[in-house]
């Protein structure tokens, strides 16, 4: 069996650690069972975001009358689309490259296998390679999450399409004459906005009375007359029943959960996107003592498991599908477990996590929506503005009262006017939301635990000790430790850790 001093499962933002332990001239080992990079950018934030920002500067164009300015005949070069697209996506044979070149670091491309807490089975994807048994005292989880595709009648025979084999071997070659997308969480009006902009009749099927349904009441609400105004036609509190071939189209069948009244659409192709769940299923995980909760690898503010020495980041722990989340996590374990010295830890809160729907006009917040602050019983003050308000805002376009007016919604604690939440819909509100992420992270923050049953001895002696950090908003260190929706403009300012200050 062969012994490592860190074992990395996943090449996303596990990547971070493998890095900082190859510095300490660690002996590493990476399993990855795919492309390499992860999630953003294989199939997720980054090849999404080149084809959103065509579909922005679509809608721009066709908005551009509202302030004098008529464009006609707007054409999109799909192969030059196309090319943008994968020019990102193949970047993950650089950063396999890159890893296969480092000494000190065995590159393993194959699904990890646990038979015990510490002991990995590396299958290989090469069936030809004999599997291998390999083991460490430090192992890093961050295999992340995959498409949770639901069981409709049908499905399998018709086919379907993920974000997986969507910015995979079936990436259309044009845009499609229609498309279904089931599903209305961030991912799937990203592609319901992507597609309909690019010139399909997108229908979106959702089981939720709303679309994105994490977001502040306001917005939900407002999402589907959005997508409507641009020609999505929305069904929302539907139930899928089956699908299944007519003349050529793919047929879907749903009824209304409230008085099972019946419907169905057709179309060219069916995307799936319902949501996501965590790969820690392929891990056989039952062989360990690690504990799971939905499906997720529970952990603690430290990104500790139940097995001391195992940590999860990323998708699979569960805690936000990000991966600014999951870089954050990444550089936070990397802290403890290479660099921290006494009072020197460093641990998670989820407090301050950015959340951007990249759809037109884009959504964003960060913090509690106010059903979830007065829940948990704080008394509370609320303030809106619109864009319309601002000089900027008229200028772009915004009237009172029109449908889809952007807007800043902020939500402070009455007594102490400390911010619980702040939610935008409207141009660039990733960009705005930015200094509240900031303002959220900075100050004293005292350690609170997560999964408190989770911990080892030193995380019970700081957790006794009520550890806290001081992040100083005079300093580079806020911007530092502090999250950053990915991918948004607001990196370009805030990304001062990546900055070569002489």
């Amino acid at each position: 069996m062969k012994r490592f001093d860190i074992i990395v499962i996943g090449s996303g933002s596990a990547n971070i650690v493998v890095d900082e332990a190859l510095e300490k001239g660690l002996k590493c080992a990476m399993i990855e069972n795919g492309k390499f990079g992860g999630t953003c950018l294989t199939r997720g934030c980054i090849p999404t975001k080149v084809m959103v920002t065509v579909a922005d500067f679509i809608r721009q164009a066709q908005k551009a009358s509202k302030i004098g300015i008529n464009i006609k005949d707007i054409s999109v070069d799909f192969d030059k689309v196309s090319k943008r697209v994968w020019q990102k996506i193949d970047e993950s044979k650089d950063v396999y490259q890159y890893y296969k070149s480092k000494e000190n670091l065995t590159v393993y491309e194959g699904t990890a296998k646990f038979i015990s807490d510490k002991e990995i089975k590396v299958v290989f994807n090469d069936s030809a390679k004999q599997d291998e048994i390999i083991t460490a005292d430090k192992i890093v989880i961050g295999a992340g999450a995959r498409t949770k595709v639901p069981k409709i009648e049908g499905l399998e025979e018709v086919g379907y399409l993920t974000s997986e084999s969507f910015f995979g071997d079936k990436f259309p070659k044009k845009p499609y004459e229609s498309v279904t997308v089931i599903g209305g969480g961030y991912i799937g009006v990203e592609f319901a906005h992507i597609l309909s902009a690019l010139g399909s009749k997108v229908n979106i099927v959702q089981h939720n009375m709303y679309l994105l349904p994490k977001e502040e009441e306001d917005i939900s609400v407002a999402i589907p007359e959005i997508l409507s105004k641009y020609g999505i036609d929305v069904y929302t509190n539907k139930d899928t029943i089956r699908t299944y071939m007519q003349d050529g189209k793919k047929i879907l069948e749903f009824k209304n959960i409230s008085n099972g009244r019946l419907y169905s659409v057709k179309s060219d192709e069916i995307i799936v996107a319902p949501g996501v769940m965590s790969n820690a299923d392929t891990l056989d995980i039952q062989n360990t003592s690690i504990e799971l909760e939905k499906g997720y690898i529970k952990t603690n503010e430290f990104l500790e498991t139940t097995v001391d020495g195992v940590y999860a980041i990323g998708d699979i722990n569960g805690k936000y599908q990000f991966r600014h989340k999951a870089n954050y996590e990444a550089e936070i374990l990397s802290h403890n477990l290479f660099y921290a010295k006494d009072n020197d830890y460093e641990f998670v809160s989820y407090d301050a996590v950015p959340a951007v729907t990249y759809i037109y006009p884009q959504v964003a917040h960060v913090g509690l929506t106010e059903k979830e602050a007065r829940k948990k019983g704080y008394k509370i003050q609320v303030a809106l503005h619109y864009y319309y308000q601002t000089a900027k805002g008229f200028a772009l376009g915004y009237d009172e009262g029109e449908e889809g007016d952007g807007f800043v919604k902020i939500i402070i604690e009455k007594d102490s006017k400390k911010i619980l939440g702040v939610h935008i819909i409207g141009d660039e509100a990733s960009i705005l939301l930015q200094p509240y992420v900031e303002l959220m992270n900075a100050g004293e923050k005292i350690i609170q635990p997560i999964n408190e049953e989770i911990g080892s001895q030193l995380t019970k002696r700081l957790r006794k000790e009520n550890y806290k950090r001081n992040l100083n908003p005079n300093t580079i260190e806020l911007t530092n430790k502090t999250m950053v929706a990915h991918p948004s403009l607001s990196e370009v300012s805030i990304w001062t850790k990546y900055m070569d200050f002489k």
